[in-house]
């Protein structure tokens, strides 16, 4: 039934100046509408949100965060489908649907797609749901799930998206028995590196996919989740596995989670002729590539960018996380609460830390 609240009270992490943070007590108000409100169960630390916090992107005031999992705490008097204490998992953005880029298949690129619908962010104990999202994108977390797999939703509606614009279709396609010789090449082992590992083997099973990083310790995790071969991009050997895993051709896509000219040089070089590398990093500011056109043209080779994700790619999402086919939660290595933000910032820059949630407390 649907339920109305006074205004409450919330602690956030807010920015200040400088891209750094501190946490304070904010009002909140009460919903309205179709609008929910959620009791923050955990929110993940986002390398874009570590992008932000870097380059003093936030204005003062802000709260970030937006990989979110929470309870229904109270209900808007139009709110319909959630009772109180459901667990839901809810994206930040959602897209209008109907402009031009929304019918073109560009969503993310949507006036509308920028509102950011969770107030007063992901990195609050508890944050309110805009009717937008509430209706459109926010969905009930079944009980066999856990909190640490339904909160990689939103990441990995992200990955997915990336995937289905790589060109793999080919693999589906090919009759049973007769599938080329194939692979994917993943630049970083970061929580988002990783998790388009996860994702790859979820969507297309039996592609070898093939992982690069500096850190040992993520290369050896990257093995124990799947990885065909984990090496060191620097590695003279890793365009030679990845031309004998596809009989010469190299490889059919490239995702490059880390970012920059030098690596999309080295993505470049990976992939086959006809084959697709995806840009799905912020790059440094300003920075520029540098390559030899012809190897686009004359190969018929792809750059692709991909921002984010549509309600399409979080339904699928969603649906491999409840059937069991994704599981995420491997890469979660630290729980820390509000009050301790600071720490997993330093924590994931560092390197000490691939994926953290932040919990109330």
């Amino acid at each position: 039934m649907p339920t109305q609240t006074s205004g409450l009270s919330a602690r956030v992490v807010a920015c200040i100046e400088g891209g750094r943070t501190r946490l304070e007590e904010r009002r909140l108000p009460a919903p309205v509408g179709g609008e929910i409100l959620l009791s923050l169960r955990v929110s993940g630390l986002c390398g874009t949100d570590l992008f932000k916090l870097l380059n003093r992107a936030p204005a003062p005031g802000d709260v970030l965060g937006h990989e979110l999992v929470g309870t229904v705490e109270a209900l808007g008097p139009e709110a319909r489908g959630f009772e109180i204490g459901d667990r839901v998992v809810v994206p930040h953005h959602v897209a209008c649907g109907e402009c031009a880029l929304c019918l073109r298949g560009s969503g993310t690129l949507c006036a509308a797609f920028r509102e950011n619908l969770l107030h007063p962010g992901g990195f609050s104990d508890r944050v309110l749901v805009r009717e937008r999202a509430a209706r459109l994108a926010a969905r009930k977390v079944p009980s066999h799930v856990s909190d640490e797999a339904a909160v990689f939703l939103e990441p990995a509606a992200c990955v997915l998206r990336g995937i289905s614009r790589a060109g793999l279709s080919f693999l589906d396609r090919a009759p049973e028995g007769k599938r080329p010789p194939a692979c994917a090449v993943v630049l970083g082992a970061g929580s988002m590196g990783l998790l388009h590992l996860l994702v790859l083997r979820s969507v297309h099973p039996g592609l070898p996919v093939v992982i690069s990083d500096r850190v040992p310790e993520r290369l050896e995790l990257a093995r124990d989740l799947g990885a065909s071969i984990a090496r060191e991009p620097g590695d003279a050997g890793l365009r030679a596995v990845v031309k004998e895993l596809t009989g010469g051709l190299g490889a059919d896509a490239v995702f490059d989670t880390v970012g920059g000219a030098g690596l999309l040089k080295l993505a470049l070089a990976l992939a086959r002729e006809g084959g697709t590398t995806v840009l799905f990093a912020h790059a440094p500011r300003g920075e520029r590539a540098d390559f030899e056109l012809n190897d686009l043209f004359k190969h018929e080779r792809r750059v692709v960018g991909t921002y984010s994700s549509t309600l399409a790619e979080q339904e699928e999402v969603y649906r491999l996380i409840v059937s069991g086919r994704l599981d995420a939660s491997p890469l979660v290595t630290h729980r820390l609460p509000l009050s301790r933000f600071q720490e997993g910032v330093d924590l994931s820059l560092a390197r000490k830390a691939l994926k953290v949630l932040l919990v109330p407390g």
